[in-house]
């Protein structure tokens, strides 16, 4: 297995395109025709978050945006070399080192240990892992927290079990307000959690004081 199968997170539609370059039209087509499906989906693709994706879909969907954009590789050429590839891994475009030479796929046959797929001359090599270091750098990227999510408290439920979590990470106000209620100060809930700032913790402790009436 690679890297990227150690890699836990899930991504949706929309960050998924801002990562891979591809369009939210694009990743729905592809999932509606079985070109590509998110790991991770639920039946009703209409409601709200219903296809979410992992960092290996996010490889592979970049493989493949690479490949068409930037080699031109004809999507019908794509989709005949997924269905070959897929006789021999669930994941094509991002378990298998792929090269491209001539705008057509070619890879190492595990048969022979020879490219397969090049139609003359030297072809060049398309290193796989390059993608994945380039996924892992933007997913960080993308996941790191601006300045209006600062103090800011969503609900997602694709996150903590829906319960309330401070934007842009995945960690319970729930949590924090234990710490205060057992009578942690700022600094020290701080030293705990030092991806949160004052103004998260502040936010915590506020929803724990009675409304007063108006």
């Amino acid at each position: 297995m690679r890297d990227n199968d150690k890699i836990v997170a899930a991504f949706s539609a929309d960050q998924v395109a801002k990562l891979t370059g591809l369009t939210m039209r694009q990743l729905a087509y592809w999932d509606d025709t079985g070109f590509f499906k998110p790991q991770h989906a639920s039946d009703n693709r209409r409601s709200p978050f219903s296809r979410i994706y992992s960092f290996s879909d996010i490889v592979g969907l970049r493989t493949i945006s690479l490949l068409k954009d930037g080699h031109g590789v004809s999507i019908r050429h794509l989709k005949e070399t997924a269905e070959t590839l897929s006789k021999y891994t669930k994941r094509p475009w991002s378990d298998v080192k792929l090269a491209v030479w001539n705008r057509e796929v070619s890879w190492i046959d595990p048969a022979t240990g020879k490219p397969a797929g090049v139609v003359s001359g030297q072809f060049i090599l398309f290193e796989l892992i390059d993608v994945i270091e380039d996924m892992k750098k933007e997913t960080e990227r993308l996941r790191k927290r601006t300045d209006d999510e600062y103090g800011k408290v969503i609900r997602n439920r694709n996150v903590a079990h829906n319960r309330p979590v401070f934007a842009g990470t995945r960690i319970p106000i729930s949590a924090i307000q234990n710490f205060a209620k057992a009578g942690y100060s700022v600094e020290q809930i701080l030293a705990e959690y030092p991806s949160l700032t004052e103004p998260d913790i502040t936010a915590a402790v506020a929803s724990l004081e009675p409304r007063t009436a108006a």
